[in-house]
């Protein structure tokens, strides 16, 4: 029987499943909050993971746009 080693997935896959597992959470928390009577407080959580989901992606794109956080050299 063979032993395969995985490599653990790279960070961007990583952060990148929890942007989505927010997302769909701030959906469902949305959808219950809006149709259940006197749950009006989960489309108040729904809509503040949302609102940080987007916040993070905004961050994540604008910190690649920049050189990814890639560490520079200083020059002496």
């Amino acid at each position: 029987m063979a032993v395969v080693l995985l490599a653990p997935p790279p960070k961007e896959v990583t952060v990148m499943a929890l942007l989505l597992l927010m997302i769909i959470v701030a959906v469902v928390l949305g959808i219950i909050g809006a149709v259940a009577e006197g749950l009006g407080y989960l489309l108040a959580i729904g809509i503040v993971i949302f609102v940080a989901a987007v916040a993070v992606a905004v961050a994540r794109r604008s910190g690649a746009a920049r050189g990814g956080g890639k560490r520079r050299r200083r020059v002496r």
